[in-house]
């Protein structure tokens, strides 16, 4: 198997968010999904337009990447759902599983050693895949941190 190199490597580590803070996968586990929609006063989204700004952006930025004649939501209405709460139960588990789906996307583009991180992506402007996977990797970990802030503050969350 042929060795990954170390920048691509250091990209994997960071997308995975283990080495710093929690991890999508801690702070999304056994989330009560009843809360999901609770308002808290201070913070001005639920856990759930939080889950589903990650996924929207996240999906915008790999698909970006991929796909040249991709069109970006409105910004910044089409980034954040105006329900506070999700429809049901799947609804949540579907937006976590897509927001999973898509980081392995990003991950396997890192991976393969013909994406070169630092050429231009020709249908933007100036964006490099290097830049769009920096992007990816600070956006979640500020939501993510947003997210674990709000199920803490709902009572839903035990340190391990």
């Amino acid at each position: 198997m042929k060795a990954i190199d170390p920048l691509r490597e250091h990209l994997l580590k960071l997308l995975q968010w283990e080495d710093a803070h929690t991890n999508f996968e801690s702070v999304i586990k056994d989330f009560p999904v009843d809360l999901a929609g609770k308002q808290i006063p201070e913070i001005p989204y639920t856990a759930w337009q939080l889950l589903e700004h990650l996924r929207i952006a996240q999906r915008d930025i790999v698909e970006f990447c991929r796909n040249p004649k991709h069109v970006s939501p409105q910004w910044p209405q089409s980034y954040w759902p105006h329900e506070k709460s999700p429809p049901d139960a799947d609804a949540w588990h579907k937006s976590a599983n897509a927001f999973q789906r898509d980081l392995k996307s990003m991950q396997k583009l890192v991976k393969d050693s013909s994406t070169d991180l630092f050429a231009r992506i020709a249908h933007g402007e100036g964006q490099t895949i290097l830049r769009e996977v920096l992007l990816v990797a600070d956006h979640n970990a500020y939501h993510i941190g947003q997210l674990l802030l709000v199920r803490r503050l709902l009572g839903a969350w035990r340190e391990k």
